[in-house]
């Protein structure tokens, strides 16, 4: 059983990683990651009738590359953990629909990866079950329909507006395996200070990374050092700015961060403004890349630190802040 200190949890069991798939469209092909992908979609709507239905079926990829590898099936799940920018979740619940596993549908906006892992990390380890698959995703347009104006509007973005990833990322956890293991789980708390513009949401989110990577090292006694490389998403070019000098000014200097919203574009060449957001580029960045170079044994140990902005339309439609979340998920080649 774990044991806590703080708002840390030190998992006894430390489950394992077994497998992974991450999916993708035609921007993300053309980004920096794309080798990293699974698989990759030539245009958005993925063979699909609606955005809604695409963004269902980049889950479905994600879920069944990540079975395969591990040569399951559905059925031998006791838990999908998935979730989505989408009202009620349904990218997620509609993915699920016919599997006919016990499902949590999870809204953590752009740390919804984090918050899975978390949460399956902890069922396993408290030995509940023995797999569990954890998945989130977000499609563009889909989230630009819900959350902005039609594309066909064609409005201007500003400069600090981020670029929604249409990308899934899917991971099936074993309560034994061969790793990479999860160790620790830092679960955030809400910070909100007061940021009210949903296209800043960098600044939205960077004290709540703040918060609980401090957190983290307070209750492990950790630092910097003791990890190959800090990943955030996504708080983009901005917010990883942001982050840093907070981090800064409290006497911490942190110089092997990355953010995934930062690397899953070409920020220069690709017209995404400050880079990347939506559940499904953390959750791609980690299925792919960064669990890739653990597997290579090109890391250690990461810390995998993905954000999320909890406001809605209608929130922000009444002049309400933005709320931010950050989960902090440490994972290691080594039990």
């Amino acid at each position: 059983m774990a044991t806590r200190k703080g708002n840390t949890l030190f998992l006894d069991t430390a489950p394992s990683v077994i497998s992974y798939g991450a999916v993708g469209s035609k921007k993300e092909s053309e980004g920096p990651l794309a080798a990293a992908f699974d698989r990759l979609w030539e245009d958005s709507t993925l063979g699909e009738e609606t955005w809604e239905k695409a963004e269902c079926r980049l889950q479905k990829d994600a879920i069944n590359i990540a079975l395969n590898k591990a040569g399951l099936s559905p059925g031998e799940l006791q838990y999908i953990f998935a979730g989505d920018l989408l009202n009620q979740c349904i990218g997620s619940s509609f993915a699920a629909r016919g599997q006919e596993v016990p499902f949590f549908g999870l809204y953590g906006a752009c740390s919804t990866m984090g918050e899975g892992l978390a949460l399956a990390s902890m069922t396993l380890d408290g030995g509940f079950g023995e797999w569990a698959a954890v998945t989130a995703s977000s499609h563009f347009c889909s989230a630009e329909r819900q959350y902005r104006t039609p594309l066909e509007y064609g409005g201007q973005r500003t400069p600090t507006s981020q670029w929604t990833a249409t990308a899934a990322g899917a991971a099936v956890l074993a309560r034994e395996g061969p790793g990479p293991y999860i160790t620790h789980v830092t679960v955030g708390k809400i910070v909100d200070k007061g940021v009210t513009d949903t296209n800043n949401m960098g600044a939205a989110m960077a004290p709540a990374a703040f918060d609980t990577i401090i957190s983290h090292f307070n209750d492990t006694g950790r630092s910097p050092s003791s990890y190959d490389m800090i990943f955030t998403g996504d708080l983009g070019t901005l917010g990883s700015e942001l982050l840093v000098e907070l981090l800064r000014k409290s006497g911490i200097q942190v110089k092997n961060h990355a953010d995934c919203g930062a690397m899953l574009f070409d920020i220069k060449n690709q017209d995404v403004h400050c880079g990347g957001s939506g559940c499904g580029c953390c959750a791609s960045v980690l299925t792919g890349y960064i669990l890739n170079n653990l597997k290579a044994k090109t890391w250690k140990n990461i810390l995998f630190c993905p954000t999320g902005a909890l406001h809605s339309p209608t929130s922000a439609f009444q002049g309400e802040s933005i709320p931010g979340i950050c989960h902090a998920i440490a994972i290691s080649t080594q039990k």
